[in-house]
């Protein structure tokens, strides 16, 4: 059966919401801790084990680390960006960690919360850079940046990881998610602190969210339990046409090799805000099933989304006839 996932976030995260979900059928939940640590989720953590006591099911629990990504600080209020206006990041605007404020030169694009952005690099002035916005939406804190062309060679795991991987049992965690790997090194380091904090038996999902990520699959994959084609910061990090291909590239690898791969990122979008799906993705996640998919996971449609239920209905029902369909 393939597995289905949705995000835990303020849109489902009541007890009542979450029994609906479980009852439906639904494998999991994935707890994305860029936001906030695993410790400041105990009310969700709780809910969930409510609603898996009240509704006779023993869901899975994955939390998605940091890992080495790179993300905006908190901020105290979202920033209205229009096309043609300056934004200044460092030290007298939004603050940056010190080795991507000091990566970025001028002419490099930025993405921010998948792509859903852009910006451009102006100049530098000392410790501080101006950027000219190309495509314009609301900053929001803790949103993902991405820095096309750049690499920049981060640790596996963070401090905050570590933390969270110190209470994970007790929050009833079956599952770790590594963010952008790229070698077995990467993988390697998650399982030694697996090891240190006693957690060995966690399945490990590897999230190819990169160029280094598709081409060095074959490498690492038997290092973790699932591999997960993250389409958010693979579809920012790539020229967005050739995500497809590099989706159907990775899922016939992982085909050959018996490994079961996730597919995530805007399964169904548009549910965020409309309690139906569009034609393009119940086609999309159909096809996923068909390409042999083992695992759908559901990201801003069920943590911020408006029909959170419905969402999770849809992506049952596709899963339903996908899994048919492909034994046929």
């Amino acid at each position: 059966m393939i597995e289905t996932y949705a995000t835990l976030g303020p849109a489902c995260c009541r007890q009542e919401v979450l029994e609906q979900m479980l009852t439906l059928g639904l494998t999991g939940f994935r707890l994305n801790l860029s936001h906030r640590s695993l410790a400041e989720c105990r009310p969700w953590t709780q809910a969930l084990q409510q609603a898996a006591a009240a509704a006779g099911t023993a869901p899975q629990l994955i939390i998605d680390l940091r890992g080495g990504e790179i993300r905006l600080p908190a901020l105290p209020a979202p920033i209205p960006l229009q096309p043609g206006e300056e934004l200044l990041l460092g030290r007298d605007g939004i603050p940056l960690e010190p080795d991507v404020l000091q990566a970025l030169q001028p002419g490099q694009t930025i993405l921010v919360d998948d792509g859903s952005m852009e910006l451009t690099v102006l100049r530098r002035q000392a410790d501080q850079v101006f950027c000219r916005c190309q495509r314009g939406g609301m900053v929001e804190g803790r949103k993902s940046l991405t820095l096309p062309g750049l690499d920049l060679v981060r640790p596996a795991l963070s401090a905050e990881d570590e933390a969270d991987l110190a209470c994970a049992w007790e929050h009833g965690v079956t599952a770790v998610m590594q963010p952008f790997v790229r070698s077995r090194k990467d993988l390697l380091e998650l399982r030694q602190a697996l090891e240190r904090h006693g957690l060995t038996e966690l399945r490990i999902f590897a999230k190819v969210e990169d160029a280094q990520g598709v081409e060095t699959l074959p490498e690492w994959m038997e290092l973790c339990d699932v591999v997960t084609i993250a389409r958010g910061d693979l579809g920012s990090n790539l020229p967005l046409f050739q995500l497809p291909r590099a989706q159907k590239k990775m899922a016939a690898q992982c085909r050959a090799a018996g490994k079961d791969f996730l597919v995530v990122t805007h399964l169904l979008q548009s549910m965020i805000h409309a309690s139906q799906p569009t034609r393009a993705e119940v086609c999309d996640v159909y096809n996923a099933c068909l390409d042999g998919a083992a695992a759908l996971m559901l990201t801003g449609e069920t943590a911020q989304g408006a029909y959170p239920v419905e969402a999770v209905k849809v992506l049952l029902e596709l899963a339903h006839w996908g899994e048919l369909d492909r034994q046929a």
